[in-house]
């Protein structure tokens, strides 16, 4: 379905409430994961089994996504927005109450099942409140504020100190004002499509065979936006950086995305082929991605090359990302708006669960090599693919 030429009426507040929850939100994920991360690391835990607890977030993400459509159908959409905040300011609040590590483990994954909902329904949210003709622009723009909150996240835990008890209180405060942010949504527009639309795994696979092409470029973009970068404190060690700078790299990976993602958005309106000017724009995010993983192998011996290469991967990933993302709000709303973004979410989550998982092993046994190596695979399977595609489409 196409969406409708103008906003729906509240959608400047639904704007404005979507964007702060988000905000707030994910200031404190991004304070409260590295932060764990470390805290593991502190405890003489390996960086494989380091790397399979943040996993598990990705878990409990991929594990809710494809039914994220079906719980939103059935209890309404800004409900779904309500009770995800509130799970994550629970188990923000019993990390700070425990140090049991298995106990973490299932925090962890209960906050990835919470974060699943809040991810597609803010999105799908994003796409449906927004006019028409400016969809590339407001997708930028959210897709900037959430990149924001790679570097604001990890630069706050810098300054209220890895070690101090304060920390885990601020993420707490976070939580609850995201929390009250999201009250602030307006009631949203009855989908149209609620009785007929596909949910569930019908839907989840409709979707990915109507767009395999989207779908694999919000793997390729989930894979080094965010699975990479949350293994980056765990490579930080491994290259002799502290653990201040290791959680930095994060940062740098954020501020990728928060300079690169707004111009991609306000390019793509620009094009008179929007579809067409996308997956130009995906082309090259994906060069640019693959160019910066080929130098990988030698940030070991200069380690400066660490911060342009993450930077890179901030931009490039968020920019496939976004463009996704348009692709599917210019095309659908309602029930079905929500779905297909829940399969978007769900091949971005499967490449960070891929890549949080699998990087910390090789880290662990080849950081020079084995570690590069799959990076730079990944990187020219989705450029391979992307140029394929805009040929195809072209034809």
């Amino acid at each position: 379905m196409s969406a409708p030429g103008a906003a729906p009426a509240g959608s400047g507040l639904g704007l404005a409430a979507i964007f702060g929850s988000t905000f707030f939100a994910l200031v404190g994920y991004f304070i409260l994961s590295p932060l764990l991360l470390l805290k593991l690391k502190g405890a003489d835990i390996s960086s494989t089994l380091a790397g399979l607890f943040v996993a598990t977030n990705w878990l409990g993400i991929f594990v809710m996504t494809p039914f994220a459509s079906a719980v939103a159908n059935r209890i309404g959409r800004r409900q779904c927005m309500t009770l995800a905040s509130g799970v994550l300011m629970v188990c923000a609040l019993l990390f700070t109450l425990t140090q049991q590590l298995a106990l973490w483990f299932a925090l962890n994954l209960l906050s990835g099942l919470a974060m699943s909902l809040r991810w597609v329904l803010s999105e799908a949210l994003i796409a449906e409140f927004c006019p028409a003709e400016q969809r590339g622009r407001y997708v930028g723009l959210f897709q900037t504020l959430v990149s924001a909150t790679f570097i604001i996240g990890p630069a706050l835990l810098v300054w209220l100190g890895t070690q101090s008890e304060v920390t885990l209180w601020v993420v707490n405060g976070l939580n609850l004002l995201g929390l009250l942010w999201t009250a602030l949504i307006p009631k949203v527009p009855a989908a149209a499509d609620a009785g007929t639309a596909r949910v569930g795994l019908r839907g989840l696979m409709h979707a990915v065979a109507a767009h395999p092409i989207i779908m694999l470029a919000g793997f390729v973009g989930g894979f080094f936006e965010t699975g990479v970068t949350s293994i980056l404190p765990l490579y930080g060690l491994a290259l002799g950086l502290s653990q201040d700078a290791s959680a930095v790299m994060v940062s740098i990976s954020g501020l990728g995305g928060v300079l690169v993602m707004i111009p991609a958005g306000m390019v793509a309106d620009r094009f008179k082929d929007q579809a067409q000017g996308r997956r130009t724009l995906m082309v090259w995010a994906a060069a640019c991605m693959l160019l910066a993983t080929a130098v990988l192998p030698w940030v070991a011996h200069s380690n400066w090359l660490a911060w342009p290469i993450v930077f890179a991967w901030g931009g490039a990933g968020g920019t496939l990302y976004a463009m996704a993302m348009t692709d599917i709000g210019s095309r659908e709303k309602g029930i079905t708006l929500v779905n297909s973004t829940a399969v978007l979410v769900l091949t971005y989550t499967l490449g960070g669960l891929l890549a949080s998982g699998v990087s910390g092993a090789l880290i662990d046994w080849s950081p020079a090599v084995a570690f590069p190596g799959v990076l730079v695979a990944v990187a020219a399977l989705g450029l391979g693919a992307l140029v394929r595609s805009r040929k195809q489409a072209a034809l």
